[in-house]
């Protein structure tokens, strides 16, 4: 009888078929990746943004009412910081001792203009 019949082992069709599973798995992985890393892109953007805007607005509710840089009128803030682009917008309602102020970041992210805006109103 010959030994060579009872030996156990992987023939190259099953090795073959367990490397295609494996690359169809690692494929999958991939792919969540590059959604991970565009997800995380965009988060990254929006906090930067959001503290922008929060610590500008800080800055321009410390002003006095009498401030030029608070009379009725939408203003660019300058410079530009990276890829963000500041402006607000100054409101004086019927009430002189109120100011409607919203500050606004926007920026450009894989051909979309994200945008984000935030709102106060300063008294006396």
């Amino acid at each position: 009888m010959n030994k060579a019949l009872g030996k156990k082992g992987f023939t190259l069709v099953e090795v073959l078929i367990g490397l295609i599973i494996l690359a169809i798995g690692v494929l999958a992985i991939a792919g969540m990746q590059i959604t991970s890393i565009v997800g995380t892109s965009f988060s990254n953007n929006l906090t930067q943004a959001s503290v922008l805007a929060q610590d500008r607005l800080e800055f321009l509710k410390g002003l006095s009412l009498n401030d030029a840089r608070l009379n009725t009128g939408t203003y660019n803030d300058p410079p530009d910081i990276g890829i963000f682009t500041r402006s607000y917008a100054a409101i004086r309602n019927a009430n002189p001792n109120f100011v409607t102020i919203t500050y606004t970041v926007s920026w450009l992210e894989r051909g979309m203009t994200r945008t984000v805006t935030f709102r106060t109103i300063k008294g006396r």
